[in-house]
């Protein structure tokens, strides 16, 4: 006879699969309707930084690991430093500064710096990919990788852009203003675009701090196993190591990790649009192995990336539910509903809107799935439920 832990697998797999077919049947949407396939990731806080998301009128404290999206606000209160990781670049905010994700999307990163300092490092700019930071004088647009600070003083009259790296072209009312390496340009007048450029100045703390921070993500071992885009992976070296199985190829293990760690058993829950539930893990590094690829068992736990050539797709939570008011589960909401990590090849259903491309890709860019063409056809055939998970 098996073991209990490999009869509560073959359980809760049978239970995923039973969801897959009972949940397949809601309305077909069009590509216009798809999430968006990043996010920014509140990566780092020291000091109180608050939150407001959109669509609310309340702040809240922020917490490591929750995810970020358009319309999101961000407040770091004096003496207080955030860093948020969009996959290919990372903002820095320093304290007593106000600052609005506008757009996180794909294809563009736009933020709009209200007041105080920003630093924003571009590690790769894939082609026709957009970074943008609006200030109350100029619009910025990077047109290479580098490293750009932004200071924004209280009353908004003046913008100062730092180019330690890179070169980006500065616009409002008059002909663009190109910014080079090594310059600083001091904006003023309103959006006229009236400026002056010289010599980039000396480094800061801040700029040192920020520095420091680079250094932590430059060359890191992980790169080798996961897609650039993975927002987290830099975080795998300092808490894990590299194993290669059988079946599953090259998996990262968690170091330190107590007996009876599950993947997703320690954090919570929070409502994200257009997502829906959204998981926030409690780990230092809970955010990458959570929000891509797929976590296998092989005697101990271990995560399996995704295609490391494909740009990868941002998931909520990649896990099935299963449950109702019958069910009595240790990890639960109300009414009994559960949930379990996929495994290896295993599809991810969404439970929120999405089309049929989002349907395949947010499958393909995480895990092997090799009959996915009739997944998908089978999936849009009977349609997918946008309701699933919790209510």
């Amino acid at each position: 006879m098996g073991s209990p832990r490999r009869y509560a697998m073959k359980l809760l797999r049978r239970v995923m699969f039973a969801f897959l077919v009972l949940f397949l049947t809601t309305t077909l949407v069009s590509a216009d309707d798809d999430p968006p396939g990043r996010v920014a990731r509140l990566q780092y806080i020291a000091g109180s930084v608050s939150i407001q998301p959109r669509g609310t009128e309340d702040w809240v404290a922020g917490s490591v690991n929750r995810p970020l999206t358009t319309s999101d606000n961000i407040w770091a209160d004096k003496d207080s430093r955030a860093e948020l990781n969009v996959g290919t670049g990372v903002l820095r905010v320093n304290g007593e500064t106000s600052l609005s994700l506008t757009n996180i999307s794909d294809n563009t990163i736009q933020v709009q710096l209200h007041q105080g300092t920003l630093n924003l490092r571009v590690r790769k700019l894939y082609h026709g990919e957009i970074y943008e930071v609006d200030t109350p004088n100029i619009a910025f647009t990077v047109q290479k990788s580098g490293e750009y600070r932004f200071d924004v003083g209280s009353s908004g009259e003046v913008t100062l852009v730092t180019v330690r790296k890179g070169e980006g072209d500065a616009t409002g009312d008059g002909p663009a203003v190109r910014v080079r390496s090594n310059e600083r340009a001091r904006f003023s007048g309103g959006t006229s675009l009236a400026h002056e450029i010289y010599e980039a100045p000396g480094l800061d703390g801040f700029d040192d701090w920020c520095r420091v921070r680079d250094r932590r993500e430059g060359g890191y071992y992980s790169a080798r196993y996961v897609s650039p885009g993975v927002i987290g992976s830099e975080d795998l070296d300092e808490y894990g190591s590299w194993r290669v199985v059988p079946t599953y190829g090259a998996v990262w293990v968690p170091a330190s990790i107590g007996p009876g760690w599950a993947p997703y058993r320690y954090g919570h829950w929070v409502w994200i649009s257009p997502w829906g539930w959204t998981w926030v893990d409690d780990a230092a590094w809970g955010f990458a192995p959570f929000h891509y690829g797929r976590w296998v068992y092989a005697g101990y736990w271990a995560w399996s990336p995704g295609p490391v050539y494909v740009r990868p797709i941002y998931a909520p939570a990649l896990v099935a539910w299963f449950g109702g008011a019958r069910w009595g589960v240790g990890l639960s909401f109300g009414n009994g509903y559960g949930w379990c990590p996929l495994g290896y090849g295993e599809p991810f259903v969404p439970w929120y809107r999405g089309s049929r491309n989002y349907f395949r890709n947010v499958n393909v860019t995480n895990t092997r799935i090799t009959n996915i063409t009739n997944i998908t056809n089978n999936y849009y055939d009977t349609n997918y439920h946008k309701g699933g998970g919790p209510r």
